[in-house]
């Protein structure tokens, strides 16, 4: 009885391990093949659970969905000979396992190939472009061509691209130190430029100026001129008509002025005689005096070489 158990139990055993290794599961996102020493025998797309004959037949799993190919960032010369490194990204989809386990026969071998081929393809493309056809309109007309020659060259392996995209397309570091130095030097001398002019244009204004403010001081040194001879012309004639009238009053009044001009507060010595000719107005008789003689002012004097001024 204990013999019969046991042996119930083993072949229970065997059974379970034989139905674990013959049967397995595909679920949606999967797709597998079936191999039998190395060689394929059936490819399974659907899902669910699948039988394969036990330790003779191996199955490999492989991704249905779309998958993700990031290249390393290339650098490309342009139809305009300018150097571009670009960052572009695909997505593919394993679209016959059969061929892909023949060709590549393993993601990873598929992902180094389709790198290769999706950076051919952006050298022959971009090649052919310039850098504004690239940042223009027109770079979904080159997506497009890119994508393309990839899908073309891609389908022996048994994959199918189904975008291509560039994600950044910018300038080498030492190409936009290059560029940014020429911009600089370029705006540098633009500035020169505005500056001479500014420099040119403020000479002008100011000779302008000057030229006028010498005008207007001569224009006015003009008229001040013949204003002071019209006043001195019209001085002499009134001083004359005043002589011509009272020569006496004129004798006092040229005598008033030469007390002003002598006594005029400069602490000046001066050494006279009481009855000199200079004072005769100061004893009240230069008024009765000869109107000839009063008509002509005194003398002033001449301050004697012992008596300087103090």
């Amino acid at each position: 009885m204990n013999r019969t158990l046991a042996a119930a139990g083993v072949a229970i055993v065997a059974l379970g391990v034989i139905a674990s290794s013959a049967l397995f599961t595909v679920n949606e996102a999967q797709q597998a093949l079936v191999l039998q020493f190395g060689e394929p025998r059936r490819v399974i797309q659907d899902p669910g659970l699948k039988a394969k004959i036990p330790f003779i037949q191996e199955v490999r799993i492989l991704d249905r969905r779309v998958l993700d190919l990031d290249p390393p960032v290339e650098q490309v010369i342009l139809a305009d000979q300018k150097r571009l490194d670009v960052d572009a990204f695909a997505r593919y989809r394993i679209h016959d396992p059969l061929r892909f386990y023949q060709t590549a026969g393993s993601e990873a071998v598929a992902e180094t190939r389709l790198n290769s081929i999706v950076n051919s393809a952006l050298r022959r493309v971009l090649g052919n472009v310039t850098v504004l056809a690239v940042l223009s309109d027109e770079r979904a007309r080159i997506m497009t061509d890119i994508k393309g020659q990839v899908n073309d060259e891609a389908k022996r392996f048994g994959i199918e691209i189904v975008d291509v995209r560039i994600r950044r397309a910018d300038l080498p570091e030492e190409t936009s130190q290059s560029i940014f130095a020429r911009m600089r030097s370029e705006r540098e001398r633009e500035a020169s430029e505005a500056r001479a002019q500014g420099q040119e244009q403020s000479q002008q204004i100011k000779s302008r100026a000057e030229r006028e403010r010498t005008v207007i001081i001569a224009e006015a040194q003009r008229d001040a001129q013949i204003l002071r001879g019209e006043g001195d012309n019209t001085a002499i004639k009134l001083i004359a008509e005043a002589t011509s009238q009272d020569p006496a009053f004129y004798g006092f009044y040229r005598s008033l002025e030469a007390y002003r001009k002598s006594l005029n507060g400069n602490d000046t010595t001066m050494v006279l005689s009481p009855t000199s000719e200079f004072f005769r107005y100061f004893s009240g008789a230069g008024v009765q005096s000869d109107p000839q003689a009063a008509a002509q002012p005194p003398a002033a004097p001449m301050p004697p070489a012992a008596a300087p001024a103090q």
